[in-house]
């Protein structure tokens, strides 16, 4: 059994749907489980419409982004069939479920209100691609991945329930193959439910978190990502014209990289795979034919320089207002504090006298973080900040990046270099 996992730019248009189809027909759907994210920029359009239903639950715009959401669906359904009714039979039962959610009552949960209503994004991709393989003679069992990978009411971030979601899985899809050997699977990336039956996220980008869970439970043979690159690339190529793809990785560098930032692969994707030893495929949509990257227990014997860039950061340094020493206590509170308002610590270092963060730029998260540690610490910060990390790093690459700006605070391990720089990167020469 196999695990495919497919991203919204795979099925961004109507072109991008018949990709997935020759894609498919290519490895005879037999023992498929096919991951889908949500088409193009719907989860985007989606977020807009949660804050517009949470702001403005009556008004013209929200009526006119619900518009908007079903004529991007729509639309790709026209170019693709020459008769469409069958599929928008099946996309409207979809919206009408979405359009009574915006009209009922909202609760005083906005990520209780952004899971629910954000979900619909993969529950219509994965409608629109079900329906359609089906017209073409491709048999296919749409499953709902909210009934099988079952997380806590952490709303935008669920933590897994492993033993409930694995039984779950086993016996939907287990049970699909058996009644249905010649059939394959559909089912959504990104959502999953509770025990009572709500929907959750497993954090932004979470599908290829999704394929992981599924694999894991099913001991799959492997597990592809198809992307709109070669493979994992040592560096973004909008900025590195030079930048090189990586043949094979181990597990253990993928998670490095992926913790540091990378954005190929969700950082929790790839632990699951490595507890089974289930490979990992990195290949492109648009040739299916090369190589990819293959992610696995093998450890490359040349490394060579990676490179992740955070943009959007801000370096918050802290001096306790008495003028004590920053002391175990003080760490407890500050972290508390950065815990509370859901902002992931992307470096820190501590001095006698100061300690100091670098986070994500969060709208409505870093300045309630602000407010509170200005009540017992002096507080500076910085924006427009850069978090540079580079793995098996040299004093060559290290110039390379930094290109004489400021230097806030530096890192080195033996393998990784992490700065936090004023201003951000510039795109390299040819």
């Amino acid at each position: 059994m196999k695990v495919f996992k497919f991203g919204g730019a795979s099925v961004k248009d109507a072109a991008g749907v018949r990709n997935v189809a020759r894609i498919l027909e290519n490895f005879n759907f037999s023992q498929l489980v096919v991951v889908i994210s949500a088409i193009g920029k719907t989860t985007n359009l989606l977020e807009e419409i949660t804050r517009c239903y949470w702001n403005e639950p009556k008004s013209m715009e929200l009526t006119a982004l619900v518009s908007k959401l079903k004529d991007n669906h729509y639309s790709i359904v026209n170019e693709l069939v020459e008769n469409p009714e069958e599929i928008n039979c099946k996309l409207q039962p979809v919206f009408t479920e979405l359009e009574n959610v915006l009209s009922s009552e909202k609760t005083d949960n906005f990520d209780f209100e952004y899971d629910r209503i954000v979900s619909f994004g993969e529950i219509l991709s994965t409608t629109l691609v079900s329906t359609y393989l089906n017209t073409l003679g491709h048999k296919n069992i749409w499953l709902d991945a909210r009934k099988m990978i079952i997380t806590d009411s952490n709303y935008r971030e669920g933590k897994v329930d492993w033993e409930k979601s694995v039984a779950n899985v086993k016996k939907e899809i287990t049970g699909t193959f058996k009644n249905e050997p010649a059939s394959f699977v559909i089912t959504q990336g990104f959502i999953a439910g509770t025990d009572n039956g709500n929907s959750v996220t497993l954090g932004r980008e979470g599908s290829d978190y999704s394929a992981a869970i599924l694999a894991y439970s099913l001991d799959a043979e492997s597990v592809t990502i198809w992307k709109d690159v070669p493979g994992v690339l040592n560096a973004d190529p909008k900025f590195f014209p030079d930048a090189v793809k990586l043949d094979e990785i181990s597990y253990e560098e993928a998670i490095e990289l992926s913790y540091y930032g990378a954005t190929i692969i969700h950082p929790k994707t790839l632990k699951p795979l490595q507890n089974k030893n289930i490979p990992l495929y990195v290949k492109s949509f648009f040739d299916i034919n090369a190589s990819g990257t293959v992610i696995s227990a093998s450890i490359p014997k040349n490394l060579i320089p990676s490179y992740i860039f955070k943009r959007n950061q801000i370096l918050i340094t802290l001096f306790p207002k008495d003028f004590s020493f920053i002391g175990v206590d003080n760490l407890s509170e500050i972290f508390n504090i950065i815990f509370s308002n859901k902002l992931k610590i992307n470096v820190m270092q501590s001095t006698a006298l100061s300690f100091s963060v670098c986070v994500d730029n969060v709208e409505g998260h870093v300045q309630p973080v602000i407010d509170s540690l200005m009540k017992n610490y002096k507080v500076k910060y910085n924006n427009e900040i850069e978090l540079i990390t580079i793995r098996h790093y040299s004093s060559e690459v290290i110039d390379k990046v930094v290109q004489g700006r400021k230097i806030y605070l530096e890192q080195k391990s033996r393998t990784t270099l992490q700065l936090v720089v004023k201003g951000f990167f510039t795109k390299q020469s040819e």
